[in-house]
């Protein structure tokens, strides 16, 4: 029997609809009846999550697992979070939620070999709270994949093509956040990263993989294909690693 998939969103809601999206693009159908069933709950009111991480800021555990009982409610056979960060709590929220969690970034390592083989160095772009959390780190570490992240001036520059008033949560996808985050990446490409992750929900948002001279792993899209495959519709004959 298929299962619903349950989008917990609204960090950001552009994000949200990329991934919505992702999962559209990503099925194998001839016509709407073999799209698969979705159910969003959008809240951008969710807490910041790099605040929470970073500065003590509220937590947004109550807000995420708040919406893990709505989709529940709903009628979601498995639940994904398209926010990276937010995946800093995805430990409490798999052993409260009562349908299966799938974590996108456990999803992008189980893919990460596969889709670039003898991968031994990734470049890792994400916002300044994930990094810090070492949540990337960790699972790519039980890969044997060391990740290099931007130094202290371009992750500032991240941050903001990710945050500032003209940035890609403002809904502003400029040349200026586009060339910085696109800069940013070919750097760490010349010092060794045979890969570079998408590692906010905001980035592939700005950053494509023909972008790139080495491939991109987008968990947002790698994600969706996992979704597909657990819900029971069939993917993508080619599944994509990258938007």
């Amino acid at each position: 029997m298929k299962k619903t998939i349950g989008i917990l969103g609204g960090m950001g809601p552009e994000a949200t609809g990329f991934f919505f999206e992702a999962i559209i693009r990503q099925t194998r159908a001839s016509g709407d009846q073999g799209h698969a069933r979705v159910l969003i709950w959008n809240d951008p009111a969710i807490p910041a999550r790099t605040e929470a991480i970073l500065e003590n800021g509220p937590s947004p555990l109550p807000a995420l697992l708040a919406g893990v009982r709505i989709l529940e409610r709903g009628g979601a056979g498995l639940i994904a979070m398209p926010c990276i960060t937010a995946h800093y709590w995805a430990p409490q929220i798999k052993s409260k939620a009562r349908v299966p969690f799938v974590d996108l970034i456990e999803e992008t390592v189980g893919q990460a070999k596969k889709a670039v083989p003898g991968l031994e160095r990734a470049g890792l772009i994400a916002t300044t709270g994930t990094i810090r959390s070492g949540i990337f780190h960790r699972a790519f570490a039980r890969k044997s994949i060391e990740l290099l992240v931007p130094n202290d001036r371009d992750q500032t520059r991240i941050m903001d093509a990710i945050y500032g008033d003209d940035g890609i949560k403002a809904g502003v996808k400029s040349a200026r956040a586009r060339n910085a985050v696109f800069r940013i990446a070919r750097r760490l490409v010349e010092r060794g990263a045979q890969a570079i992750i998408a590692g906010c929900t905001e980035i592939p948002l700005v950053l494509r993989a023909e972008d790139l001279t080495v491939p991109l792993l987008e968990p947002m899209t790698i994600g969706a294909a996992a979704c597909l495959k657990k819900a029971g519709y069939p993917p993508a004959r080619k599944p994509r690693i990258g938007s």
